[in-house]
């Protein structure tokens, strides 16, 4: 499984890249294809785009591979060790040797000689996510691993470290945004209805799984909403069914007009633990009021990831329902939009004089 961990291990690196954590990390180093260049973690240079980065465990290994150190951060030069994150390392290195068998925190305390407490702000400090998630992100790597190589669902769940078949089809559509059963077939069999309606910011459509909304998008036409749709969910039956959908849709535009502030929809959204820990973030801004990236960084305990919380937003395949619109730059500037910057400035405008 050493592949499945190192996909979850890339994530968290991903995470501390752009949150610019502390330069101290001797941890790995990330390079990046399009320049050539390798950096250290918190390099204050301009975040690349994920599928140009590489990580290596060592300079050495990136200047191995053809990358040369960056002028600005001078990842080859050594630093002082960072005890907090050597705790961390040990931590996921004892997680990944028992990813089949979960420790709890208290024996991962035990383990590491440190009080549980400590562990877990540490350890959501710099990776932005608790002990138990990055736990759960092993499991479900190891789950769609083992999926992909065609178990069946039953020996997968067990293989992974689930303890039960209620633990995984409790979270599976939290975490697949579909059952494993469906994982299991690359998504094909997967249905997806939608509908599509004028709202005051132009087309908007609505789309559901059976277990809720998986997408709201906002554009100029139908014909645009619907081939995006078709490219997030290329393996899934997707059609039309305007009666179905007609309440959610009188929801939201209901929502635009200002006359139903509050929207409280069923989402089933696939998200990474950080993205989900934003999005729950955004879902409690209150109508008529704004919140700053830095600001929503700090409500999540990592004050220097409001570059990350951004890419979280920008991510963000509901509109309305996760009020993405409500984050803007600390200057008090709207900043962008998945649907347009205007009409973010349109729903900010709205809402505050609804608010009034």
């Amino acid at each position: 499984m050493e592949g499945v961990n190192q996909v979850v291990i890339d994530e968290a690196r991903w995470q501390v890249v752009l949150a610019r954590e502390v330069c101290s990390n001797e941890r790995f180093v990330y390079a990046v294809r399009s320049t050539g260049v390798y950096c250290r973690p918190g390099c204050p240079s301009k975040r690349p785009r994920r599928e140009n980065v590489m990580f290596f465990p060592v300079p050495d290994a990136a200047e191995k591979a053809g990358f040369r150190p960056c002028r600005r951060c001078r990842p080859q030069s050594a630093r002082p060790a960072s005890p907090q994150l050597d705790m961390i390392g040990k931590a996921c290195h004892l997680m990944e040797q028992r990813a089949e068998m979960p420790l709890t925190l208290s024996e991962l305390g035990k383990e590491l000689e440190v009080s549980p407490y400590h562990l877990e702000r540490t350890f959501k400090r710099f990776l932005g996510i608790t002990p138990r998630e990055y736990g759960d992100a092993l499991r479900l790597e190891r789950l769609k691993s083992s999926l992909r190589d065609d178990r069946d669902v039953t020996t997968a769940l067990y293989e992974a470290g689930f303890g039960s078949s209620r633990g995984l089809y409790e979270r599976a559509p939290e975490h697949l945004g579909m059952t494993p059963a469906t994982y299991r077939r690359g998504g094909r069999g997967m249905e997806i209805s939608y509908t599509t309606a004028h709202s005051p910011l132009g087309r908007l459509l609505v789309a559901r799984t059976e277990r809720g909304i998986c997408a709201v998008s906002l554009g100029d036409s139908d014909a645009g909403l619907v081939e995006e749709l078709r490219a997030e969910y290329s393996e899934a039956t997707i059609h039309r069914d305007n009666g179905r959908l007609g309440l959610w849709v009188s929801a939201l535009v209901a929502h635009l007009c200002g006359s139903r502030p509050e929207l409280d929809l069923p989402l089933d959204v696939r998200a990474t633990a950080f993205q989900r820990r934003v999005w729950q973030e955004l879902r409690k801004i209150p109508y008529g009021e704004t919140r700053s990236y830095s600001q929503i960084a700090q409500a999540l305990g990592q004050p220097k990831a409001a570059r990350a919380v951004a890419n979280a937003c920008a991510a963000n395949p509901a509109a309305l329902v996760i009020p993405c619109h409500r984050v803007v730059r600390d200057g008090g500037e709207s900043g962008g939009y998945r649907w347009g910057a205007e009409r973010k400035q349109a729903l900010l405008s709205r809402e505050s004089l609804a608010k009034v």
